[in-house]
C-alpha cells in the first residue's frame, strides 16, 4: 500500500531507536486501511530532540532544510530550532522522504502552531498490523485544517466518520482553541 520510498526509509528507521510516525495523507490512509487519493509526498514525523540521530541514520542521503527562502543543505550536526521543522531527504536513487520535526514537553506532544494544544505521547499514534507507526488522524487533521486545500478537505471527509468519540472530541476542542471559526468544528460536533 505504501510507496517504494517508504519501504527504504522504514528499513533505515529500524536502526532509529526513537519514536517516529508516518504523517500526512498517508497516515490517514493507514488509519482507514485503504488508499483514498493520490499523494504527492511521503512524510514521517519525529521529535525535534531526535534530529541528529536521524541525520546519523540517513548518512549518505542528500539532506535539505526547508526555509522561507527555499531549501538549503542541512549541515552535519546542525541543530534546528523552531521555526525550522521540515526536512527533505533523498537517497542515492533520488527517492524523496519528508521528515517533520515535532515538539514535546515531558510526556506530551506539543502542537508547534499553538503550544496550548497538547496530546499525551501515549495517545499520539496508532500502528498497522505490520507494526508501522502512524500519527493519529486527529493530529493529522489538525495540521491540515490550516491550509484549506482541496485534498485536505477530502481527507477530512474521508476520515471524519471513523474518528470515534474521543479523537473527534479532541480535534474539535483543538480547533476551537487554535482556529475558533474553522468550518470543521460544526462537522465534528
Amino acid at each position: 500500500m505504501l510507496p517504494s520510498q517508504a519501504r527504504k526509509a522504514f528499513h533505515l528507521l529500524k536502526q532509529f531507536e526513537r519514536p517516529w510516525f508516518v504523517a500526512g495523507g498517508w497516515a490517514l490512509d493507514l488509519f482507514l486501511g485503504r488508499i483514498t487519493r493520490d499523494h504527492s509526498d511521503f512524510e514521517i514525523a519525529l521529535f525535534r530532540e531526535d534530529q541528529l540521530e536521524l541525520q546519523r541514520i540517513l548518512k549518505g542521503w542528500r539532506l535539505e532544510l526547508a526555509t522561507p527562502e527555499g531549501r538549503r543543505r542541512w549541515m552535519p550536526n546542525e541543530w534546528l530550532e523552531l521555526p525550522f521543522h521540515e526536512l527533505h531527504t533523498y537517497d542515492s536513487e533520488n527517492n524523496h522522504v519528508e521528515f517533520l520535526l515535532n515538539e514535546k514537553s515531558n510526556s506530551d506532544w506539543v502542537f508547534r502552531r499553538n503550544k496550548a494544544i497538547k496530546r499525551e505521547i501515549s495517545a499520539l499514534s496508532m500502528y498497522t498490523d505490520e507494526g508501522i507507526p502512524f500519527l493519529g488522524p486527529e493530529i493529522v487533521l489538525l495540521y491540515k485544517a490550516k491550509e484549506g486545500r482541496d485534498h485536505d478537505e477530502l481527507d477530512m471527509q474521508q476520515a471524519r466518520d471513523y474518528l470515534g468519540d474521543s479523537r473527534r472530541q479532541w480535534l474539535c476542542h483543538a480547533l476551537k482553541v487554535h482556529l475558533p471559526d474553522h468550518p470543521w468544528i460544526s462537522q465534528l460536533q
